[in-house]
């Protein structure tokens, strides 16, 4: 299974999860549900594609990153780690302000 990231016409980030990436692409731009976040929102091009043999792991990963941040998925797209633990932490201490005096 894979977990891809599309980007869409109007610049937003979809992410989702196929057993079929090629499929799935030429799915969304063909636009063949109406309900799809990404209808509106074709052309769409893929930013990003993992894949993984089990499929908890696949859903686990697709879940995190849907609440990753635009820059967080971008530093993602450059597989630029450095930024991704720094945009980790800067999310994690807005998250949990320090309660400490000093």
């Amino acid at each position: 299974m894979f977990v891809y990231i599309l980007e869409c016409s109007d610049g937003s980030y979809y992410v989702g999860v196929t057993n079929d990436v090629e499929r799935r692409v030429a799915e969304h731009n063909e636009g063949r549900d109406q309900k799809s976040y990404t209808h509106n929102k074709r052309p769409v091009s893929l930013k990003f594609c993992e894949s993984f043999d089990d499929p908890l792991q696949t859903i686990e990963f697709e879940k995190r990153l849907k609440g990753w941040s635009r820059k967080k998925k971008e530093a993602l797209f450059r597989k630029d780690w450095e930024e991704i633990r720094k945009l980790a932490k800067n999310y994690s201490s807005k998250q949990h302000p320090s309660t400490s005096s000093g």
